[in-house]
């Protein structure tokens, strides 16, 4: 068994099959089941069931994907490191984030970072909710996470790095049900109809809560996309509640951003993979935190 051979069956894995696995991996598909098949020889078991021209995973296929994807990040950081000897960081740099931290302040941490380092790849995976960030760190997916939650959890294999606190803001189209103003009182939302996150979020933890206090609203949509909030909010369909991250698109777009009153506020945090780390993911996570 060798570091190729686990590449080449976290690429079934992660695309879903051996023809796509091997498209990403610019090989022919039955070398790609021939590797996968000398795996399975070497380890003993089978790893995947094959079914017509699908494939699901074995007992024995789940077990090995995190000790495979630590093999896989182990290799590239040990050729990072020896980059970085040589007065360089290079390669690449894999980050799992939530929707609205990605907006901001995600993409000013990446502006600053390449500004620093332009020659190293920044990939950005998506992540929906905290516990999924923690998890892409936890099993190797990504080295590094970013998350926003109600309280920061705590979890005993990763480390988490505060990086700031962002405030929820109400989003209503011009010419709706509000005026412009600074702020906008919770109970002021009785009655409206409103655009929110799915469980497990804290926008709707947040709409929930308002719901708890007595103020009678309804939900018109619930979407796991964030980036739909805003269009819907401009075609008339709702309220939308958002993260900070979100205003100055949501000016630009003219619609008007209101302050909660009373406010409440999303704590964030960097996710690390506990001990070593790549020298670009030290890098980002040291230019990211505490600033």
């Amino acid at each position: 068994m060798d570091v190729r051979q686990l590449e080449y069956f976290l690429a079934v894995v992660d695309h879903g099959g051996f023809n796509k696995g091997a498209r990403a991996l610019f090989m022919a598909q039955p070398s790609l089941s021939q590797a996968i098949r000398t795996l399975e020889k070497d380890l003993g078991g089978q790893l995947f069931h094959r079914i017509g021209r699908r494939v699901v995973l074995t007992d024995a296929g789940r077990a090995l994907i995190e000790p495979a994807r630590q093999v896989v990040r182990s290799l590239e950081a040990a050729r990072a490191s020896v980059a970085a000897v040589q007065g360089m960081v290079c390669g690449s740099v894999a980050i799992a984030s939530m929707p609205s931290p990605a907006v901001e302040p995600l993409s000013s941490m990446i502006d600053r970072f390449r500004d620093r380092h332009p020659d190293v790849q920044v990939v950005v995976k998506d992540a929906p909710v905290p516990h999924s960030v923690i998890e892409h760190v936890r099993t190797g997916v990504t080295e590094l996470g970013l998350l926003s939650a109600w309280e920061l959890p705590t979890v005993a294999d990763v480390e988490l790095h505060p990086v700031e606190e962002q405030r929820f803001v109400l989003v209503a189209p011009p010419g709706g049900p509000f005026d412009p103003a600074p702020s906008l009182p919770r109970e002021r939302l009785a009655g409206q109809r409103l655009i929110v996150g799915e469980h497990g979020t804290g926008l709707r933890r947040l709409v929930e809560e308002i719901r708890a206090s007595g103020v009678e609203l309804s939900i018109a949509v619930e979407s796991e996309h964030r980036e739909a909030f805003l269009p819907l909010v401009l075609k008339g369909v709702g309220i939308g509640v958002l993260a900070e991250a979100w205003r100055p698109l949501a000016e630009r777009a003219g619609a008007l951003v209101f302050d909660l009153d009373p406010p409440a506020s999303l704590h964030l945090a960097l996710v690390s993979r506990k001990g070593w780390l790549s020298p670009a993911a030290a890098e980002f996570l040291e230019l990211s935190v505490d600033r």
